[in-house]
């Protein structure tokens, strides 16, 4: 189990380098995170996008380009994606990542039913914190991606979830279901939602991890805050992962953990044959570097490419 994400890096660094494709790599944000991971060996980049305009950026930054495979494309973004994600098909590398290109335009191709990279998982975004706060490293899902999951969206976001954590070594990960409240209330769905998916844990249909809930926040990361509560818990205080009700409270507890918590964080979205690191311009360029080595260590569950 990695005690922090800077073992992300180390992770990503041993055995077989990952190779990323870059959708639309015409970006300096992202390309300075390429240089990045490049520098430190984490992965090795195939860029996709207008040849021209990347080189103009890389002088500009100081990243060196030779060796590197550049996919010339002056079509547009959309046509980058589309062929950032052929060359995953083909073999010629190990996970994606969105430059300048739409969220929306990435996974149309992503999710094309004849040249896409669907899996017939439902896709959510997984991301990773690491708190002064807090002893361990801890997974906040989904903040990005699914806007009002009901209870089968949230089982399979559960899923992908947990998926993660094991390739990062945490075994049988603790889940909260995150709610406003630790009781289940009828007028409340996040805490009917949790009930249901506790007893999906108990009784096999949701495996490997703990589930329990619903739990506030405070419950889920503060065994003091349980205690004084009276709930009696393995996941209270100990959480690995916090399922949070929809994408306005995990967009909000997202942000608040990077700005006010003094947080770092790594994110992927899960859920695709292979993982994808889909970064925010407001994401800091360490945040940037993580999320390619979360990338490149859960992408070695996959084969590696050519």
């Amino acid at each position: 189990m990695i005690p922090n994400l800077q073992g992300l890096i180390e992770e990503a660094r041993s055995g077989t380098v990952r190779r990323v494709a870059v959708a639309a790599a015409e970006d300096e944000h992202v390309l300075k995170a390429v240089q990045e991971a490049l520098a430190r060996g984490v992965a090795t980049p195939l860029l996709v996008g207008d040849k021209e305009k990347v080189r103009a950026i890389a002088r500009e930054i100081g990243l060196s380009l030779e060796g590197i495979e550049i996919v010339n494309n002056r079509e547009g973004a959309a046509i980058s994606a589309r062929l950032a994600v052929n060359k995953i098909r083909s073999g010629d590398a190990d996970f994606l990542m969105k430059g300048f290109v739409s969220t929306g335009e990435l996974l149309k191709a992503v999710l094309d039913k004849e040249e896409g990279l669907r899996s017939g998982q439902l896709l959510s975004h997984v991301a990773f914190f690491q708190s002064p706060y807090y002893h361990k490293v801890l997974c906040v899902t989904d903040a990005a991606m699914n806007i009002a999951p009901g209870l089968d969206e949230k089982a399979a976001i559960i899923g992908n979830a947990v998926a993660a954590c094991h390739r990062l070594g945490i075994e049988h990960p603790k889940v909260a279901v995150a709610a406003a409240v630790e009781t289940v209330n009828p007028k409340m769905e996040a805490t009917l939602h949790a009930a249901k998916l506790k007893e999906m844990n108990q009784n096999g249909t949701l495996s490997g991890c703990i589930v329990d809930g619903p739990f506030a926040i405070d419950i889920a990361v503060n065994r003091k805050a349980a205690r004084n509560k009276g709930i009696e818990s393995e996941v209270a205080g100990d959480s690995d992962v916090i399922l949070v009700p929809d994408i306005e409270a995990g967009n909000m507890f997202y942000k608040a953990l990077n700005f006010l918590g003094g947080a770092v964080s790594a994110a992927v979205v899960m859920g695709a044959s292979v993982p994808i690191v889909l970064t925010s311009r407001s994401d800091d360029e360490r945040s940037k570097l993580l999320s390619i080595a979360l990338a490149a260590c859960i992408g070695r569950r996959y084969p590696v490419s050519k």
